[in-house]
C-alpha cells in the first residue's frame, strides 16, 4: 500500500491532477502495477485498477488471477470492482473509501462495495488503510 500511495502522491505533485495507483499481487510479490491512465490515454477504463489488471494478466499469460490481491489507494470502482471478480480476485485493500471522497468516482452512488459483496462469490474488502494519506487527493475530485 506504501507504494501505491507515494505513486498518487508523485503523480499529484507531477502533474497537478489526481493521482489514483493500484498493485496486484501474487504471494506477496507485485505482479501488475497501474496509474489512471483516463485522460493520457482519452479513454474511461484506464483506471489504475484496469491498468494492473491488464500488467498482470501479460505477467502471467492468463486472465484467471485467482489468489491476487489488488491494492488501490482509492476504493475501485463498480467497473473495477466487476473486473477483478471477472478476474476471480476475492480480496482488495484500499485506502480512501467511497464515503469520504468526491462522488464523481463512483457513477452508481447507490451500489455500495456491500453490495458487490453479497451477490457473488464471497471476497474480502478491506478499506481506509493509510485512507488519511491519500484523502486530499480525491475529498473534492477537484484534478
Amino acid at each position: 500500500m506504501r507504494d501505491a500511495v507515494e505513486r498518487a502522491l508523485q503523480a499529484r505533485r507531477q502533474s497537478g491532477k489526481a493521482g489514483i495507483a493500484a498493485a496486484i499481487l501474487r504471494d506477496g510479490v507485485v505482479i501488475g502495477r497501474g496509474e489512471n491512465e483516463v485522460r493520457l490515454q482519452s479513454d474511461p477504463t484506464k483506471h489504475a485498477e484496469m491498468v494492473a489488471l491488464t500488467e498482470a494478466g501479460h505477467f502471467v499469460g492468463s486472465t484467471d488471477l485467482s489468489g491476487c490481491v489488488i491494492i488501490s489507494t482509492l476504493q475501485p470502482c463498480e467497473m473495477c470492482l466487476s473486473a477483478m471478480r471477472f478476474a476471480g480476485i476475492r480480496r482488495v485493500i484500499f485506502a480512501a473509501t467511497q464515503a469520504h471522497v468526491a462522488g464523481k468516482y463512483f457513477v452508481f452512488p447507490g451500489l455500495s462495495i456491500d453490495d458487490f459483496i453479497a451477490a457473488g462469490e464471497p471476497f474480502t474488502a478491506i478499506g481506509g488503510t493509510m485512507e488519511d494519506d491519500v484523502l486530499p487527493l480525491y475529498r473534492d475530485g477537484d484534478e
